[in-house]
């Protein structure tokens, strides 16, 4: 029973990065792009192209942990990894709150946004579990006795932590919680309804007397409260600062506006269209897997030859960049523009197909898992 204390916060740490570990390996590439982030924060902007192998060698190392400590195997190596890696994590944490720097530190993916602070105060009991752990670390016990027996269960565990990070990483997350998921209907997404809380801010003013020289600060509603405005002494001096205060309404798309090489937005034609329409996302064309575009050409061509339906190509490149592209891949379809933030987030492929109708995610898939023509006719253009 004395060690009841112990065996508790070694069951809590154990899921807490376990389930830490699977959330982010479900997204792989989403934790990538918060790795590079960090990376320009840090001026390590050459681990840019490694950022994805990176996510997923962090998030099999936690899953390891995690489950290692609850089987209590190898309890000493275990509790100096634990210990490090959350020494890592907490600096990170706090040096986005504190600096500011990167808004989300993406510690349970897209899945549970956590502000910074947020983030670092989780890190600071799980810093404070895990001394506990590594202090107490000869006291933990292997379930499992058989030197034969722990050996392959870890081997087992490794497999199956890094094989689910590098299928989900090739075929897409197997939940996904971002806001172009199939079923959702994007537009929708994008108009904030009626009556919907707004943001609130609080105003805070600087003062200062013209005859004393004293200087003060306020915030808007005591500034009419107390009426010093009229007071002709006191003025304001400087740039009020402004401060958020409650969040209003999540507007879950924001940011997607789609336009063609001369700027004309085209978001309602292109996601409010009420038949089939395929849409290619290729965010980086110098990194856009060649065969898949090929293979998506010849089913743009299909489709548009035998269903009349209309396939557009999305892209954050620049108009000449994308021209070029164009050309070389004698692409067939339409070629429009986006900021490489929201195509990041309609499919985590480069390129990947999206199959939308009225606006509604019907299905979408990674190039290495793309539909062939038959599949398209037969499950959807058909029916």
């Amino acid at each position: 029973m004395k060690n009841i204390g112990l065996q508790i916060t070694r069951v809590i740490v154990g899921l807490l990065f376990i389930f830490s570990g699977l959330i982010k390996a479900n997204d792989p590439m989403g934790f990538g792009y918060k790795l590079q982030e960090y990376f320009e924060v840090f001026h390590i902007a050459f681990l840019h192209d490694y950022a994805t192998a990176i996510a997923i060698l962090l998030c099999t190392l936690e899953i390891i942990l995690g489950a290692l400590l609850l089987l209590g195997l190898w309890s000493a190596r275990v509790a100096w990894g634990l210990l490090l890696i959350i020494i890592f994590f907490t600096f990170l944490t706090f040096y986005s709150a504190f600096f500011k720097v990167v808004t989300s530190c993406g510690c349970f993916g897209d899945a549970i946004p956590l502000t910074p602070w947020q983030s670092f105060s989780k890190d600071l009991v799980l810093l404070a579990m895990i001394l506990l752990i590594f202090i107490k670390r000869e006291q933990i016990h292997p379930l499992i006795r058989k030197e034969s027996a722990q050996k392959l269960v870890a081997v087992l565990v490794v497999l199956a932590s890094l094989g689910f990070g590098l299928y989900t990483t090739n075929f897409l997350p197997v939940l996904d919680f971002l806001p172009y998921k199939v079923g959702n209907n994007i537009p929708q997404l994008m108009i904030v309804p009626p009556g919907a809380p707004q943001d609130e801010y609080e105003i805070t003013y600087t003062l200062k007397n013209k005859q004393s020289a004293e200087t003060k600060k306020m915030t808007d509603k005591e500034y009419l409260k107390t009426e010093i405005w009229k007071d002709k002494n006191w003025e304001i001096v400087g740039e009020p600062e402004s401060k958020l205060i409650k969040k209003g309404f999540d507007l879950k798309i924001k940011d997607l506006k789609i336009t063609d090489s001369q700027g004309t937005d085209y978001n309602a034609e292109l996601l409010e269209n009420p038949f089939y329409n395929l849409v290619i996302v290729a965010y980086d064309l110098s990194n856009a897997d060649q065969q898949a575009i090929g293979d998506l050409n010849a089913l743009a061509i299909n489709a548009a030859e035998n269903f009349n339906i209309r396939t557009v190509f999305l892209t954050s490149n620049s108009v000449q960049d994308a021209e070029l592209f164009s050309k070389k891949n004698k692409l067939v379809m339409e070629v429009f523009f986006a900021d490489a933030i929201p195509l990041k987030s309609m499919v985590r492929s480069n390129p990947g197909l999206m199959l939308l109708k009225g606006g509604n995610v019907i299905n979408k898939w990674h190039y290495n898992n793309l539909p062939s023509y038959e599949r398209l006719t037969s499950e959807y253009f058909n029916k």
